[in-house]
């Protein structure tokens, strides 16, 4: 009985082998050669200085610009050909004039203008409120939010996050090895030395007798220490008002015009009451500057540093 269970169970189990095809090991398809090696991809991926995760299929062809520092990073870094449209106040380079004026003005843009310029990307700083990025969002536009540098190493990593952003690596990398050499070469004339001169910087002077200065956390009390100097508001806040009897007490030894630009002279602060005596105004140490150079920050900041040392100290950078 066994094996008549046994043979027919056997023969069928042979049959069936018989007419079986033979199984061929396979490659899985994860591992198989492909005829076309595959495509390296363009996509940037960064988080902006609102903790955004920005993500572009590929660099920025087209850039808007909401603030000064802003296009003029994107122009240093050789992306100017890029940049499509900029803020009202965006006046360097020269060639930045000749872009559309998207508005500014009171902090009021033309959104209008912005989304009729089709840009890849718009580029915010921290002067544009975190309202005008969600605006500018819901609106379709990809925004990237560039958060103020509080040192030239911070200035110089937004440099290189604006290169990703356009496909200018290459050229950032030479602007900042380039800056670094500039800067280390005021550093080294300056370490160096061990007097302080004392430095009165001078933003806005509407009212003569409480003008406004720079003061803590600011790049203008950062550039005045490393040019040689020492601002004489440099423990107050960002930006107090001085009166005259503060000044007289600290009677700065230079006293730098950053509101030149708007019309304030040497001769003009002679004239304000109480400043005749002021050691800087009786040395002839009172200077218009361009405040531009020190209040946007991007890579400028170094020719600041650079006019502020031959300011402070003229026989070392002849």
């Amino acid at each position: 009985m066994f094996r008549k269970i046994t043979f027919p169970l056997l023969a069928l189990t042979l049959l069936l082998a018989a007419c079986t095809p033979a199984v061929t090991p396979t490659v899985p398809a994860t591992e198989a050669p492909s005829l076309f090696p595959p495509t390296p991809s363009n996509n940037v991926s960064l988080t902006d200085g609102l903790g955004r995760q920005v993500i572009l299929a590929e660099p920025a062809q087209k850039v808007v610009s909401l603030a000064p520092s802003n296009t003029e990073i994107l122009f240093a870094i050789g992306a100017g050909g890029q940049t499509v449209g900029r803020d009202l106040f965006s006046d360097y380079p020269a060639e930045a004039l000749s872009l559309p004026d998207i508005g500014g003005s009171m902090g009021e843009y033309n959104l209008e203008a912005i989304v009729a310029l089709q840009p890849d990307l718009v580029l915010a700083a921290e002067i544009n409120p975190s309202e005008l990025v969600k605006s500018l969002e819901d609106l379709g536009l990809t925004v990237f939010y560039l958060k103020n540098p509080t040192t030239l190493e911070e200035m110089y990593t937004n440099l290189e996050t604006v290169a990703q952003l356009t496909g200018r690596e290459t050229e950032a990398a030479a602007l900042v090895e380039s800056l670094k050499a500039r800067v280390a070469a005021v550093d080294e004339k300056i370490a160096p030395l061990s007097s302080v001169f004392s430095v009165f910087y001078e933003i806005d002077a509407s009212n003569p007798a409480q003008p406004y200065t720079a003061g803590k956390g600011t790049f203008i009390t950062l550039l005045i220490g490393r040019a040689g100097g020492k601002n004489i508001a440099a423990d107050l806040d960002a930006y107090p008002q001085l009166s005259i009897e503060q000044i007289v007490a600290e009677d700065p030894m230079f006293i730098i015009l950053g509101d030149s630009m708007w019309g304030v002279t040497v001769e003009s602060v002679a004239e304000r009451p109480g400043w005749e005596n002021l050691s800087a105004v009786k040395n002839g140490q009172v200077f218009p500057f361009d405040d531009n150079l020190v209040s946007r920050p991007g890579p400028r900041l170094v020719d600041g540093l650079e006019a502020l040392a031959k300011l402070l100290r003229p026989g070392l950078f002849e």
